[in-house]
């Protein structure tokens, strides 16, 4: 995260812990009946193993000071219900892209428009959930008033979980561009990546984040109303400044 204070894990906890602690102990003493609060996947772990999702309701395993802080939050959350009897949502997204998105997604389009050859067709086997905002607002909005959602912890995504090549060739799809992948073994990018001291990110394009959100599908009979490949289309017309057309068509036969 690029982080520059000198102790992170304090200043993530002023934020993510002290603020939404004092804004729930406010909302409690107004009257709010139930409080969402949006955490991260960061709290289940890192990463999760090949063939074992990430669960809503496994104990928590966070691995740097952010997924700390909202697992902090979290317990905080679960004490002051236990207090006030303000029910408490927690809703745990995995990496949120849409309209405006920023950061490593952001790059990831600017590499396949601009034709980057990429080493990782040969990424296959991992696994990584991410959400359309407006699927993880559409949750929000569902646990709300839900009756089923009361004082329970849910994860989300677009239900559709890919590997790394296949989140790279879908999303030059939506570009209306090829993927120019090179298919070097996830092995080698590792050690290769270790060298330079970029493990972390080898890890993250090798590694699997998968979430089950089985639990959420069925406790709220929820589903995401975006599909994957829409979500795409619609991310990668804002971002090109054209009218996204409705129709969902990701093949891509240019050369």
């Amino acid at each position: 995260m690029n982080e520059e204070a000198a102790d992170p894990l304090a200043e993530f906890r002023r934020i993510n812990v002290d603020g939404t602690l004092n804004l729930a102990r406010q909302a409690a003493v107004a009257g709010v009946r139930r409080f969402v609060f949006v955490s991260s996947v960061k709290v289940n772990g890192e990463y999760s193993e090949p063939g074992h999702p990430f669960l809503a309701d496994q104990r928590p395993a966070p691995g740097d000071s952010y997924g700390v802080s909202k697992c902090e939050a979290e317990a905080g959350l679960r004490a002051l219900s236990q207090e006030a009897g303000m029910e408490v949502v927690i809703i745990r997204p995995p990496l949120v892209y849409g309209p405006g998105v920023k950061a490593n997604f952001l790059a990831m389009m600017r590499w396949l428009q601009r034709g980057v050859p990429l080493p990782l067709g040969a990424v296959t086997d991992n696994r990584r959930s991410l959400v359309f905002l407006e699927n993880l607002v559409d949750l929000i909005v569902t646990c709300i008033d839900h009756p089923a959602a009361a004082n329970q912890t849910f994860l989300v995504s677009d239900d559709e979980d890919l590997s790394t090549e296949a989140l790279l060739r879908r999303t030059a799809a939506a570009l209306g561009r090829p993927a120019r992948l090179i298919p070097v073994p996830a092995g080698l990018l590792t050690v290769g990546a270790g060298l330079i001291g970029r493990s972390a990110v080898a890890e993250r394009l090798c590694g699997s984040l998968q979430v089950d959100i089985g639990k959420t599908k069925t406790l709220l009979n929820w589903r995401p109303p975006v599909s994957l490949d829409e979500g795409l289309l619609r991310t990668a017309a804002h971002w090109l400044g054209t009218e996204w057309s409705g129709n969902v068509n990701t093949e891509f036969d240019g050369k």
